[in-house]
């Protein structure tokens, strides 16, 4: 018996409001071009980062009024439960479970802040038993979608034939901010989306796609790269050095370094399932892995159909991935604060 966790079910969600790229462009034009000279400069941002399409809790006039964080709070809870709700839902269905057969939650997510947590404030309306595991994970970004599927994968081998349920949950688009008028605040209203994903993993009873093994690195020296400052008003984002230059210099020695860790080279690898931070950070991972241009082909279509949701993002491109077929073995890699490279090795039997 193999006792390595496998992917019972994927599955993905968005909010109701949809957002064009170009109708955001002029909702930040009409808020900010007077206030902010550079505004024009910084306009490109929108059209280069191949978004068409993004995802909000709310409305897009919500957005153009100044928000405090009770207000942030609750659009987050009201928002971030529906969301858990549907994409659970989905889950479940596609594994044929029902909600009292999971024995351990993972909830990850970095945009909001909840006590109690939101598998617990959905726990009754979806079913969850009172003896569940909750292990909510907060701030990992970006890097969440991997590190949380690891994490998840892990439980899973550790009680083999246990039911476990990774969700993870951004609503970005909560911290657009325009009291302040940073270049990384026009950048995260360019770039961020709102969106779930939910997995279900068990270990020891089959499987076609199995976590075969996973490893982080850490960069010293690296905590102003991404992250949160706390402000008055809400969230503030945190930009502070150029990613994708970061990236072609960085990443592929970190995968190799993680690779070897895990008895794997970069030749043993068919497929790199990339976290899409934008259409740059896209073209410096194919650089830094050595992929041809074009490569990461799913990867640039999440984006434009989704934007950048943050942890969930990476798990949209896996499920497109896993429609299309898996090839042997795959890497799931993605970057978040820390600065942190996550991987996950994916063995898949045809």
């Amino acid at each position: 018996m193999n006792n390595t966790a496998a992917l019972v079910s994927l599955a993905t969600s968005v909010p109701p409001h949809q957002f064009h790229q170009k109708q955001i462009l002029e909702c930040a034009r009409d808020l900010l071009a007077d206030r902010y000279p550079q505004f024009d400069t910084l306009a490109s941002l929108f059209a280069n980062t191949g978004i068409r399409n993004r995802y909000g809790v709310k409305p897009i006039e919500w957005y153009l009024e100044q928000r405090g964080w009770p207000e942030r709070t609750r659009a987050f809870l009201e928002g971030a439960e529906i969301l858990f709700v549907d994409v659970v839902q989905q889950a479940l269905a596609r594994a044929d479970l029902c909600a009292d057969e999971i024995d351990t939650i993972v909830t990850v997510c970095s945009t909001g802040i909840a006590t109690p947590t939101l598998e617990a404030r959905v726990a009754g309306k979806l079913g969850f038993r009172a003896d569940v595991s909750r292990v909510p994970v907060f701030g990992l970004g970006c890097a969440g979608g991997v590190s949380g599927l690891s994490i998840a994968s892990r439980l899973a081998q550790a009680r083999p034939g246990t039911n476990v349920l990774f969700v993870a949950l951004e609503l970005c688009t909560l911290a657009v901010r325009h009291d302040e008028l940073t270049k990384a605040n026009i950048v995260a209203a360019s770039l961020f989306g709102d969106g779930a994903a939910a997995v279900v993993l068990r270990a020891g009873d089959g499987g076609a796609t199995r976590i075969e093994a996973s490893g982080e690195k850490l960069w010293p020296d690296t905590l102003d790269i991404m992250g949160w400052s706390v402000d008055p008003e809400g969230f503030g984002v945190v930009f502070q050095r150029t990613i994708p230059d970061f990236v072609t210099e960085n990443m592929g020695p970190a995968v190799n370094e993680i690779l070897a860790r895990i008895q794997l080279e970069h030749d043993d690898i068919d497929r790199f399932i990339c976290h899409p931070g934008g259409t740059k950070v896209i073209l410096a991972l194919e650089r830094a892995l050595s992929l041809g241009q074009g490569t990461l082909d799913h990867e640039r279509e999440v984006i434009a159909d989704y934007g950048n949701m943050s942890a969930p993002t990476v798990l949209f491109v896996l499920e497109r991935a896993l429609a299309q077929g898996l090839p042997s073995r795959s890497l799931l890699t993605a970057l978040g604060p820390g600065f942190t490279a996550s991987c996950v090795s994916l063995r898949h039997a045809a």
